[in-house]
């Protein structure tokens, strides 16, 4: 017998169990119903809807939110200034003030292409911690050297390119990055910039606790050149305080001084991507709306455990085996129904999720968090793949242990206890990153659509839904348990006494 001869001998055993059908369908409905169910049952915070979230260039949510003084450059142009001083004031507790500046704090020389909030830039500056530094887009930065002031940096605009230099004198320039902004106005904002977000501590508790900053940078004389407006400078916080920045009490945005002799700015906010967490507060995400995944993937484990359970309780086995006596072939008939069914149910179940949860949240007043459509898809899609690898694994320790209740049990305790313990508040967040590293939990990866970048501290733990993997890299953790799971069985399949 083929093994599509084989494939078809298979399905048709699935079939004919009408309540497997009906389990089947069953997860697809519960994985598109429960997330928004539970979603429709919640009403915007009392303060509102909650942040206004700006969408960058690829849709990423991102933070547009700084101190600017500016002018408008109206083609070719440079511009040049000397940063000699940079420092920060951040509330560390009541009462308590602390003057080192941030980590990530930034001043230096921007390019948009327009005043929209999340529009398009490029900017070179100086940062607390991480040196010299080129970003654009929110999500793309280069690292330039790890200068520290005095420092001095050049912008140049050719077209609608742009381009980040760097020196240490004045003279003798680095490039540090360029970029391509496409439909760059003619009569582009630019000028200098300071910001600087909060502060973010996890404690021992692993509870998420944030603290206002601001930071403070000193320009040198500040040098133009090309077709700049005859305008003076002008002040501004531009797009509001977004969700990884404050002022502390008491202290303001605004500049002193002039750019020919001295000019200090202070600001606070960010320009970057907004990485969700605690932050969002009541907010929902994505992975939010597929909630009930949970409740499909035990459905789909009970019938791939008893789709091979059922023929050694009854004795079937010996039958097929009889048909087929290759136990291999026979497996990978099975396990490739199952895959197909699982896949299915996810996949279907997660985009009615995703499309409901966006409904009904904006229908109740509650902001949802950007994502971009790469994102959207992985995250529809990687459920149908987590929904087949939960299944595959069923079936093979079904295969392995004969016995539905076992592996059942088995499959949930390995996979969906680690993910609830590890996203629960108050495990460590070493062993809760631990358990979603080395257990077949790490599967779950494959659902976190909120982002994480080595430019933006934040809680990055996962009761706020960050895995210590990657999403496809997780997905390979649970597909590595499927791949030993299975070749375990097809081993027992050909050594046993049916």
């Amino acid at each position: 017998m083929s093994f599509l001869h084989q494939l078809r001998a298979e399905w048709a055993k699935f079939h004919s169990v009408r309540a497997w059908i009906l389990a089947v369908l069953g997860a697809a409905v519960v994985t598109a119903a429960l997330g928004p169910l539970n979603l429709s049952t919640q009403h915007a915070p009392s303060g509102g809807p909650g942040p206004t979230l700006v969408r960058g260039p690829d849709g990423q949510a991102v933070n547009d939110s700084f101190y600017f003084v500016r002018r408008h450059l109206a083609g070719d142009g440079t511009i040049t200034a000397r940063i000699t001083e940079l420092s920060g004031i951040t509330v560390t507790g009541p009462d308590r003030v602390s003057h080192e500046v941030q980590g990530w704090a930034k001043a230096g020389i921007i390019v948009k292409q327009s005043l929209t909030p999340g529009s398009p830039y490029a900017a070179i500056m100086l940062t607390g911690a991480h040196g010299v530094r080129f970003q654009d887009g929110y999500t793309h930065d280069t690292a330039g050297p790890a200068r520290t002031v005095p420092c001095w940096l050049r912008l140049t605009r050719s077209a609608d390119t742009v381009t980040g230099e760097e020196s240490s004198d004045g003279t003798h320039w680095q490039r540090v990055g360029s970029v391509r902004i496409p439909g760059l106005a003619a009569d582009a904002p630019a000028g200098l910039f300071v910001t600087s977000p909060s502060t973010v501590h996890v404690a021992a508790i692993d509870v998420p606790q944030t603290n206002p900053a601001a930071a403070v940078a000193t320009f040198g004389p500040v040098a133009l050149t090309g077709a700049w407006t005859p305008e003076p400078w002008s002040g501004a916080q531009f797009g509001g305080l977004g969700t990884s920045g404050d002022y502390p009490p008491g202290v303001d945005g605004g500049f002193t001084g002039n750019a020919d002799a001295a000019l200090t700015v202070t600001g606070a906010g960010d320009i970057a991507p907004v990485v969700g967490g605690s932050v969002l507060g009541n907010g929902a995400t994505v992975e939010g709306f597929v909630g009930g995944t949970f409740a499909g993937l035990i459905a789909l484990v009970v019938v791939a455990a008893l789709f091979i359970t059922t023929e050694y309780r009854r004795g079937l086995i010996r039958t097929t085996l009889a048909a087929c006596p290759r136990p291999v072939r026979v497996l990978g008939a099975k396990t490739t129904v199952v895959a197909c069914l699982g896949f299915t149910a996810g996949t279907l179940g997660a985009t009615v999720a995703v499309l409901a949860g966006h409904h009904i949240a904006d229908a109740h007043g509650i902001y949802t968090v950007p994502v971009t459509t790469p994102t959207l898809l992985r995250v529809e899609i990687g459920t149908g793949v987590l929904s087949a690898a939960m299944a595959v694994l069923a079936l093979a320790l079904g295969a392995v242990l004969r016995s539905g209740a076992t592996a059942i049990t088995v499959v949930i305790v390995a996979t969906v206890v680690p993910y609830l313990l590890a996203v629960s508040p108050g495990l460590p967040t070493v062993a809760a990153q631990w358990l979603l590293r080395v257990t077949p939990a790490a599967g779950f990866a494959i659902r976190q659509s909120l982002p994480r970048f080595a430019q933006v501290d934040s809680s990055y733990i996962p009761p706020d839904g960050y895995f210590p993997l990657a999403p496809w890299a997780g997905a390979a953790v649970l597909c590595g348990y499927c791949v030993v799971a299975f070749t375990a069985a097809s081993f027992l399949l050909r050594r046993r006494e049916v």
